[in-house]
């Protein structure tokens, strides 16, 4: 999937919170230590392999944006609402962003069939701060940066050094190592991501990724553009 150039990186106002830090430090430090457990964070039981549906969600309460807004791509008018949880360490969301979501995007998303929103579910320390950095700058490249980590993710997530991994990763961006700290200690910023997160697994029942609402259902599993045909078509 390509959205075009990535636009530059431009700093955010930043909260220098000590614990923020620490939180950030000691969780590359610890991933750094071990590459059998950074490949864990992908692996081991984070996608969900289970499709089907656990009932209608209220609408209402469903469609409430969080703290940080709505990171959606189509028509909000669209006759059909689809929306993502996802972790950008987990290797099912990869597979499903490089293997499904072009076509998904081509076929509903462009053509106003589809509302699609995508929602951040990080599943680890690191997957919240590849979330933070791609909503760090402006709206029009958080797509794009997703779109790249999850194309290339065992360049950064999957490695003995986690931390400077991302840092080279995402210098392609823009990111300058002082912009790159700075994003990560964005106390404000943080506190938004896991937000949505708490919001899903409380309310909404998410407990894996990828895990998706169609229209109010929640699906559970990475799906083929063949299986949201059968959905949408009903």
């Amino acid at each position: 999937m390509q959205y075009g150039r990535i636009p530059a990186y431009r700093p955010r106002v930043t909260d220098q919170n000590e614990s923020v830090i620490a939180m950030i430090r000691r969780t590359f430090l610890t991933l750094a230590a071990s590459a059998g457990a950074v490949a864990i964070m992908g692996a081991a039981g984070f996608g969900g392999l289970l499709v089907g549906t656990a009932g209608a969600q209220s609408t209402e309460e469903l469609m409430k944006p969080g703290p940080l807004g709505e990171m959606a791509l189509g028509d909000p008018n669209a006759p059909n609402v689809v929306i993502e949880y996802a972790s950008m360490t987990c290797s099912h969301c990869a597979s499903f962003h490089t293997e499904t979501f072009g076509a998904l995007k081509e076929k509903y998303i462009d053509t106003g069939k589809v509302y699609f929103i995508f929602r951040e579910y990080p599943l680890d320390a690191l997957a919240t701060a590849a979330f933070m950095l791609a909503r760090c700058g402006p709206q029009e490249r958080y797509f794009p940066l997703v779109d790249l980590m999850f194309d290339r993710q065992g360049e950064w997530a999957f490695t003995e050094n986690p931390k400077q991994a991302l840092l080279n990763f995402v210098r392609q961006a823009g990111f300058t190592e002082e912009s790159f700290n700075a994003c990560l200690t964005d106390k404000e910023l943080q506190d938004g991501v896991l937000a949505v997160k708490n919001t899903a697994s409380n309310d909404f029942k998410v407990t894996s990724t990828p895990t998706f609402f169609i229209n109010g259902d929640l699906h559970r599993g990475g799906f083929s553009i063949e299986e949201f045909d059968e959905i949408l078509a009903d």
